[in-house]
Formats: structure tokens, C-alpha cells, sequence
């Protein structure tokens, strides 16, 4: 029987990394050119930096997620075996799937909190080459979101039925090993 706990405890920092996700999607960075009437020169100013922490944190709470999961489930190839069946092939494709889903997450959450970190230093002093201040692209961190989504939705079915399989598993109980052919005498 899958634990409840375990459940319960995935879903829930499955649940935050989502939701910081979706806010570095909404508060990441953005710039103005800005004209220094002084020293007469553009340069790029950047507003606050906020989603790269929310980015960064939704990275570790996922990431604890999916070790939270396989240490439940004993990362699928250590501990007792599982019953052939549907459960357990059900169980190894949702463990692949669990993995890739995570992994493109994850890429998408690191490397979308680098860029966003990342403020150029450009200044120009000429009106003819205008500046370009380098932001995130919109929907990085919502890709990050979206594939959150889908690595809890198939870590919990795949929890699920892993436990399933484990369950059902009936080891040699000391019965014969060979065909009984004693009775054809």
C-alpha cells in the first residue's frame, strides 16, 4: 500500500515549487534605457531581482521532491523485487517519464534564474547603435512550472504503482522448483 505520508509530503513541495515557479514567471526582471544627462550616455537599469531567488527555490523544492521519492521508492532497483504485471510496467514507464519531466524542470528553472540574475553593464555613446538590454525570455520559468506540474502528477502515479507491484510480490515460499510428475507414475 503506497504511504499516505509520502503522498501527502510530495505533493506538498511539488506544490510550492510550482507556485514559486509561477511567481518568477510574473516578477522576473525588466529594464528601461535610461539617459544619463551628465556624462550624456545610455545605459540599461534593471528592476528588482526577485525571480532568480524564486526560481533558485523552486529548483531545491523540487528537487527535494524527487529525492523524497525515490528514497520512498528506493530509486525503482534496490530493495525487494516488484510482481511482473501491469503494475510494474506501469511503474518502469512512469519512473522514465518522472525522470525526463525532472530533468527539463530543472533545466528550465536553473538556467531560466542564471539569465535573470544576469544585468548587462551596457552603456552607448552615440544615438545611432541603440542599447539592448539583455532580459529573460517570457516563459522560461512557466515551461519550468508547467513540466513541475507534470513531474508531480507522475511521481505520485508512479509511487502509487510502484507500491502496487511491491505489494503483490509473493516470494518462493519452499514449494517445489521443478514440474511435479510424481502422480504420472
Amino acid at each position: 500500500m503506497a504511504s499516505k505520508l509520502v503522498i501527502i509530503i510530495v505533493f506538498v513541495f511539488d506544490l510550492i515549487a510550482f507556485g514559486l515557479a509561477v511567481a518568477a514567471e510574473q516578477r522576473r526582471s525588466k529594464a528601461k534605457v535610461v539617459h544619463d544627462q551628465d556624462y550624456n550616455y545610455d545605459y540599461c537599469r534593471y528592476d528588482s531581482d526577485i525571480a532568480t531567488g524564486f526560481g533558485a527555490g523552486a529548483f531545491l523544492f523540487l528537487l527535494i521532491s524527487q529525492i523524497f521519492i525515490m528514497v520512498a521508492s528506493r530509486c525503482f532497483c534496490c530493495g525487494k523485487p516488484l510482481s511482473p504485471g501491469g503494475s510494474r510496467a506501469c511503474a518502469i514507464i512512469l519512473f522514465l517519464i518522472c525522470w525526463l519531466c525532472f530533468f527539463i524542470a530543472e533545466i528550465c528553472l536553473l538556467a531560466g534564474s542564471v539569465r535573470n540574475a544576469y544585468h548587462t553593464r551596457y552603456k552607448t555613446f552615440s544615438d545611432i547603435d541603440p542599447i539592448s538590454c539583455a532580459t529573460l525570455r517570457k516563459g522560461v520559468f512557466a515551461a519550468g512550472a508547467a513540466f513541475i506540474f507534470l513531474t508531480a502528477l507522475v511521481s505520485e502515479f508512479y509511487y502509487i504503482s510502484y507500491s502496487k507491484a511491491r505489494d503483490s510480490f509473493q516470494p518462493y515460499a519452499g514449494r517445489e522448483t521443478g514440474v511435479g510428475m510424481g502422480t504420472y507414475k
